[in-house]
């Protein structure tokens, strides 16, 4: 009998088919000579690997905070059925999050012992306001010398860090001697060589390595980003906020994605009265502000979750149909830009001799648009999509500062964010709270613009990187 219970979330179900979607497409690009040859262009552009590299760091993150289950409560005597525990956790919180130093009362500064505000306590002289001693850091460090324990720390980290990078690295050699099917010394020069493509990724990589396992030695002991106003550590809540980035960037996009296709290659194809119907359709939902067009979208559906209590087990599962729903809400209000471009490609795509001919032998237009329109526009739509991702992560934080984002339970750079707002105005400044998340979300943003733009090179044919 499992002694926990796995809880089904819809943002869990969508990163999980996106693997899914990732292995059948690698698979499909494999058998297809044109694909392979444009993806083996983005590998030759070392920028794009390393931010491919960042992305998959991170995006192992949200995968492991995406495998949820509540663990069985002890048996109680004469129970015939089991309890299962009220809060639900993440493998990430197995793994990490109950490895790390504990819980605080409330703020304290990055790697310090003491609480950041003052607190009153009884002693024999009377009520006296002191920095009250941390109770979830500082576990066997010397208060007089607290600096030597960190340094100590972090050169165990340092040395065993080496150790992990060096091992991976001959590892590394070792695969690569199978699958050259040469000597392991000839396979490491290969891999170290700067012609490699895959060698940027592989430094990513190691450097990711190198840092987990310097984390493994601080984070128990002490608060590298410090806490926030409820005592929880600021780098494992930006750590948790990866996952909620992903999940409304990457389901945004796909939301988007039927409207845009659909409906744009259908007004550049058909023209006349259809795209009248269209162009008036997109035009109107961009005439409208988005912000406010998701807002009331969002109250409308917190009112539907307040008044159904009943249909959520947990807070967690309410939290993620709000964070699921925005997340659909965005891409239906988003699906006018790559529509508009669509159209124009179809309307030039539908003017050439192929498709004249396929309708000439009397093919019906609802194949010649599948089979012979929509291959000549993917590359936009790749394009387009993989831009839009980096926009609708920036998008969630925008929203969540203004209060019709996330569920305040739910981990997002948003909300970091928008708690930073007051604490940046308060005296002494409270400002780990907002580097942290500002560190996190510029590297995943920046990851995803930098790997955006090798697949635009690869893909548009209008680019050199794109010609044969």
């Amino acid at each position: 009998m499992f002694d926990v219970k796995f809880v089904f979330l819809w943002t869990d179900a969508v990163l999980w088919l996106l693997v899914l979607g990732l292995i059948g497409y690698v698979v499909y690009v494999l058998r297809t000579e044109e694909l392979a040859r444009k993806w083996r262009k983005v590998l030759n552009n070392k920028t794009a690997v390393a931010a491919a590299a960042v992305l998959s760091v991170f995006f192992a993150a949200a995968l492991a905070d995406s495998v949820h289950y509540r663990r069985a409560l002890p048996a109680t005597d004469g129970a015939a059925v089991a309890a299962w525990d009220t809060k639900t956790v993440s493998l990430l919180d197995a793994l990490v999050g109950e490895k790390i130093a504990g819980r605080e009362r409330s703020y304290s500064a990055p790697f310090s012992l003491y609480d950041f505000d003052k607190t009153t306590v009884v002693t024999e002289e009377g009520p006296k306001r002191v920095h009250a001693k941390l109770k979830g850091a500082g576990a066997g460090v010397n208060e007089d010398k607290p600096l030597q324990s960190l340094f100590r720390k972090i050169e165990m980290g340092v040395m065993t860090g080496a150790v992990g990078v060096l091992t991976t690295w001959l590892l590394i050699g070792a695969v690569a001697a199978c699958v050259r099917r040469e000597g392991f010394g000839r396979a490491m020069i290969a891999v170290t060589a700067r012609s490699n493509p895959w060698r940027p990724a592989i430094l990513v990589w190691l450097l990711a390595i190198f840092l987990g396992c310097v984390l493994v030695f601080v984070w128990p002991v002490w608060h590298p980003f410090g806490t926030d106003a409820t005592g929880n550590d600021v780098l494992y809540s930006a750590v948790k906020s990866i996952r909620t980035a992903f999940a409304i960037g990457l389901l945004a996009t796909f939301s988007t994605l039927p409207f845009a296709v659909t409906l744009g290659i259908a007004a550049g194809y058909f023209k006349g009265k259809v795209d009248d119907v269209i162009q008036y359709v997109y035009t109107t939902i961009s005439s409208i502000p988005s912000v406010l067009l998701i807002a009331a979208s969002v109250l409308m559906i917190q009112v539907f979750i307040d008044k159904h209590p009943e249909m959520y087990a947990t807070g967690l599962e309410r939290a993620d149909v709000r964070l699921f729903l925005l997340a659909v809400i965005i891409g239906l209000t988003s699906w006018a830009g790559l529509a508009r471009l669509l159209r124009a490609e179809t309307m030039k795509v539908s003017a050439m001799d192929f498709v004249t001919a396929a309708k000439a032998f009397g093919v019906s237009s609802t194949r010649i648009m599948a089979r012979h329109v929509f291959p000549n526009v993917a590359h936009i739509v790749l394009i387009v999509a993989v831009l839009d991702f980096s926009g609708i992560v920036l998008y969630e934080a925008v929203l969540s500062y203004v209060g019709v984002g996330v569920d305040p339970v739910t981990d997002s750079f948003g909300s970091m964010i928008n708690a930073a707002a007051s604490e940046m105005s308060r005296s002494p400044v409270i400002w780990w709270n907002l580097a942290a998340s500002f560190v996190f979300m510029v590297t995943l943003v920046l990851s995803a613009n930098l790997f955006a733009s090798g697949v635009r090179d690869a893909f548009d044919p209008r680019n050199a990187g794109g010609k044969a």
